[in-house]
């Protein structure tokens, strides 16, 4: 397709010219005319079947006029569009702090999809994962980025009219961080940094110089969320305990008046307000109370980012929105793409959860959004199998509401991905005998513990018995396979699941299967599963090994997989131990099996609804032993 952009586009050609190959067409004196104009109002496209106009605000507006330009172009030659945005900022935020830290070619990809989706926002979540050119030990081995790879990015994602704003931590989440040694004067518990320490604000300015240093954007998001023990560490030795709202506002003002200095506009999370005000230090907590000194004694010019990414109920969006409005501070509001719930994304809770958020801060005003890609327990879901999310947070910063069909044709031009396969990622952790579990705030992921689970001690094996999981990850195995083989650009997206399926359809009930054949003696069974099964499993876990370390390596900088190479190397030892112990006990070296002798528990700890259910755990040391692993 040959297109003749006209007008002026001085400010746009750049960003046309790197979306020739993505979108499928070729700027050409000889094509199709495309009239280009800049003014107030809606995005209109409008073609008449032999020549096209865009009309455009923003410059992220004309990227989304030029995606949806080409989408009709290829079905038919007249038609007319109009798009008004709903939100000034609407964007994703991405976690490059827990292992996973995105190569600048990755975040170049992804503000390429950004600006065809209309999406104009792009926060790097770095807790210590930048660099401060006086602090060594700061990031150190942990993939931190360079001022010049954040400048580069800053650069391309300019070229589309998109922000990149700096998300950072000044109070907690450091841990990281604070675990060298030159952090000790400033460490009020591991992870929480020492208030109305004159060293800890010296350090601050460093990090807010540092992280906001590459950026154009005069905006920084500053963090201060879940400090739970804030003023319970070394803090309370050194000044005794008070009350820990005022430690808050304080320490909230000393790190203001840093980003007054350096001419910088901060947003906090606001979570420990209400987190304090708490009888149960709950965030969501309708009998929260924070004191009104507290509320008046908050800077008004610190936007508070409302995160909320479980609720299922407009209405209850809609009331935290009115409570943080009532702050007197202008809200942003932060939602979720489920890539933080284990081994895949989840979409189920991605839906519920966007469609209601998002339909309320339509309802309430809210002019800025944006979605949360959290990475926790070693990001082992890869980044890109998020995309889905990402077009629905844009479908619907353009729509009053997102139909179903115009979400899949949009996310299908955008990304060339097939809406169905990627949600066929998530029937990995989506059991269809489980629909209850997807009702509660945090999401079933038997994925990912019944990867890591040991096979002799099965910690969750007790939650599986009632399910044929087996018989569902096989067939699950052959239509990921499918996908896999037609997603084309995106095939490696699909490679990794389509792996850990063959190994959950091998794994996820021998645990029970071995059980069941020692405490009934079947000794025929057992040599089966010491001789066949659990050498053919360690060769699908390799194999699994192998292409998610592919995948990993495509995204992201190498620094973190060592983290998995080492929960894949366990398991691999365990699947060899299973078989030494199996063996030992058929020879009659051993009399019993001591791991096998003990009774199945439920994991007491997971979110379990009423009645046997699948249930949740995403943290790897508790889900592989009741052992202590060091910590």
């Amino acid at each position: 397709m040959k297109l003749h952009f006209m007008g002026n586009i001085d400010e746009l050609i750049r960003g046309i010219k790197i979306l020739e190959k993505r979108l499928g067409y070729e700027c050409s004196n000889e094509g199709m005319s495309i009239e280009v104009e800049k003014r107030n109002g809606p995005v209109e496209v409008v073609s008449d079947g032999v020549k096209a106009h865009i009309k455009y605000q923003e410059k992220i507006h004309f990227f989304r006029a030029l995606g949806l330009l080409i989408e009709n172009l290829r079905e038919k030659t007249v038609f007319h569009i109009s798009e008004t945005p709903y939100f000034q900022t609407n964007g994703i935020m991405i976690d490059a702090s827990r292992n996973a830290v995105m190569t600048v070619s990755s975040i170049k990809e992804t503000l390429e999809i950004m600006a065809v989706m209309g999406l104009n926002m792009l926060m790097l979540y770095t807790e210590d994962t930048y660099e401060i050119k006086s602090q060594p030990y700061f990031g150190y081995m942990r993939g931190r980025y360079t001022y010049d790879e954040l400048k580069e990015c800053d650069d391309y994602a300019e070229l589309f009219g998109i922000e990149m704003i700096p998300c950072i931590q000044t109070l907690a989440h450091l841990s990281s961080a604070l675990k060298w040694n030159y952090a000790a004067d400033i460490r009020d518990t591991d992870d929480i940094l020492l208030a109305g320490e004159e060293k800890t604000y010296e350090f601050i300015e460093e990090m807010i110089k540092s992280a906001s240093a590459p950026f154009r954007s005069n905006r920084i998001h500053i963090g201060m969320d879940e400090a739970h023990n804030i003023g319970l560490g070394r803090y309370l030795a050194k000044n005794g305990y008070r009350r820990r709202f005022d430690i808050i506002n304080e320490h909230l003002d000393r790190v203001r008046k840093i980003t007054d200095k350096l001419g910088l506009k901060p947003m906090m999370w606001s979570d420990m307000y209400f987190r304090l005000g708490s009888k149960t230090g709950a965030y969501y907590d309708d009998e929260a109370v924070v004191p009104e000194d507290v509320v008046e004694n908050i800077p008004k010019d610190v936007q508070l980012v409302y995160w909320d990414y479980y609720h299922h109920d407009k209405e209850i969006y809609k009331k935290y929105i009115k409570r943080h409005q009532a702050f007197q501070c202008d809200v942003v509001f932060a939602g979720g793409i489920w890539t933080w719930s284990g081994i895949v994304v989840n979409y189920n809770k991605t839906f519920e959860t966007t469609n209601a958020a998002l339909s309320a801060c339509k309802e309430e005003g809210i002019k800025e959004v944006f979605a949360t890609m959290w990475g926790d327990n070693g990001a082992e879901t890869n980044f890109f199998s998020g995309l889905l999310g990402l077009q629905l947070f844009a479908e619907h910063g353009y729509t009053d509401k997102v139909d179903s069909e115009r979400l899949r044709k949009r996310f299908k031009n955008c990304t060339g991905g097939d809406m169905d396969a990627f949600t066929d990622i998530s029937k990995l952790d989506y059991i269809p005998e489980n629909e209850k579990e997807t009702a509660v705030a945090c999401a079933s992921n038997p994925s990912k513990f019944l990867l890591w689970q040991d096979i002799l001690i099965g910690l969750f094996d007790k939650h599986i018995e009632n399910f044929e999981l087996q018989k569902y990850y096989s067939a699950l195995f052959e239509q990921l396979k499918k996908h896999a083989q037609q997603a084309r650009m995106l095939q490696f997206v699909f490679d990794m699941p389509v792996k850990l399926a063959a190994v959950l359809a091998e794994k996820s009930e021998l645990g029970l299967q071995i059980k069941r054949c020692y405490d009934s003696k079947d000794i025929k069974t057992l040599t089966k599963i010491a001789r066949e099964q659990l050498p053919r499993l360690k060769e699908l876990v390799e194999e699994l090994r192998q292409e998610h370390r592919k995948q990993w390596l495509k995204v992201y900088k190498p620094f973190g997989w060592e983290v998995l190479d080492m929960r894949y190397g366990g398991l691999l030892a365990r699947i060899d131990t299973a078989k030494y112990r199996l063996e030992q006990y058929l020879s009659g070296q051993l009399s019993k099996i001591d791991e096998l002798e003990e009774e199945r528990l439920y994991f007491d700890g997971p979110v379990r609804p009423k009645g046997v259910s699948l249930g949740r755990y995403n943290t790897y040391h508790r889900i592989v032993s009741a052992s202590s692993l060091g910590f």
